[in-house]
């Protein structure tokens, strides 16, 4: 039986999509009078049709029913997507859901990309800023794990009704907006305990401390570590960020360092195939077998995992495309349907680097 909350949230759903409810919700007091609940339940119900941004709630005046935008007819659409990257990495695969998602909308994407750097994010969305026609926003944030001076741009958009989607990530200084992420600290920890269970105790970790996904894709790990009981030492953590990347790409892991990394455990857990791949390669160099002398997992199970040689253990979506995704949400919100935030589960794709 679903909770009662849950109960009169969907009366009150149904109320604002059939036009029962026109401009304002009755007050909280009527509410529990009508459904015979608490104020507490009552608040609930009004907090989860927020979340799915069907009402806004403004302290002294009630909860007032969000306008539901309807596209001209026959009118195509015109939909921003803004990623880091466009044709590195996993992109290309989230970049073409989008593009189809976007054709079985009647919509026109424009692509830009920021690489990773605030300076382009601006100048981008200033440029999106200063458009006649714009209906709304894919986008994938940048250096998410840092402050983002561009925070105010992208209240604007909200401000002129124009509405966002985040993949990737999300900010808590843009509550009103929608965001498709990936668990990424169940991630974490269903690689840990993969390794336990093949008989590893002492866990190396490589995370990406600029973007969000690497430090959630750490906190799984150290939460992981610590339910577990095993060992946590800084020596065995590397952060990096944007800039380092290119240097382990281009260059790969100093030998040195490798060697003395990798002398006080027995597997790792990367950030992304891109990461697992050179280090493997700089493994196998220094005269080290994988997995026999250290087990190499990862995220992401993109062409990296699969080019590399052993094949890299890596996690993937399955049949769930975070671009597909994010840009459903972003026409089903247009269309004024009830959407919510959505977390992308893992699945582990097991091969012979672990």
């Amino acid at each position: 039986m679903n909770p009662k909350y849950q109960m009169v949230a969907e009366v009150l759903r149904s109320g604002i999509l059939d036009g029962t409810y026109q401009k304002t919700l009755p007050t909280e007091q009527a509410l529990c009078a009508q459904f015979q609940v608490s104020r507490q339940t009552v608040r609930q119900a009004l907090s989860l049709l927020e979340t799915e941004r069907l009402i806004d709630r403004r302290q002294g005046s009630g909860s007032h029913i969000r306008e539901r935008k309807e596209p001209a007819a026959g009118r195509r659409l015109s939909i921003a997507v803004v990623t880091t990257y466009i044709s590195d990495y996993i992109f290309p695969s989230i970049l073409r859901e989008i593009e189809a998602v976007c054709s079985e909308n009647n919509s026109a994407p424009l692509l830009f990309a920021t690489q990773n750097q605030f300076t382009s994010e601006r100048r981008i969305l200033l440029t999106l800023l200063g458009m006649d026609q714009l209906d709304g926003i894919l986008v994938e944030g940048t250096k998410t794990g840092l402050p983002n001076p561009n925070i105010k741009l992208y209240h604007q958009f909200l401000e002129k009704g124009i509405p966002l989607v985040f993949m990737h990530c999300n900010y808590e200084q843009l509550p009103d907006t929608l965001s498709v992420l990936d668990d990424n600290e169940a991630g974490g920890r269903m690689l840990v305990e993969y390794l336990y269970q093949k008989g590893h105790r002492k866990i190396a970790g490589i995370f990406k401390y600029d973007d969000l996904q690497g430090r959630q894709r750490f906190v799984g790990y150290l939460d992981a570590m610590q339910e577990l009981g095993l060992p946590l030492e800084d020596k065995n953590i590397l952060w990096y960020g944007t800039e380092q990347k290119d240097r382990f790409l281009r260059d790969g892991f100093d030998a040195a360092w490798a060697a003395e990394f990798v002398a006080s455990c027995s597997a790792v857990v990367c950030y992304n195939d891109e990461i697992a791949a050179r280090l493997v390669s700089s493994l196998t160099k220094l005269g080290l077998s994988v997995p026999g002398d250290v087990a190499v997992v990862s995220f992401d199970n993109s062409p990296y995992s699969e080019m590399s040689s052993p094949r890299i253990t890596s996690l993937s979506h399955g049949q769930h495309n975070v671009g597909r995704q994010a840009a459903e949400l972003l026409f089903r919100h247009l269309r004024g349907e009830p959407c919510s935030s959505e977390l992308v589960p893992w699945i582990l794709n097991e091969k012979e680097s672990s």
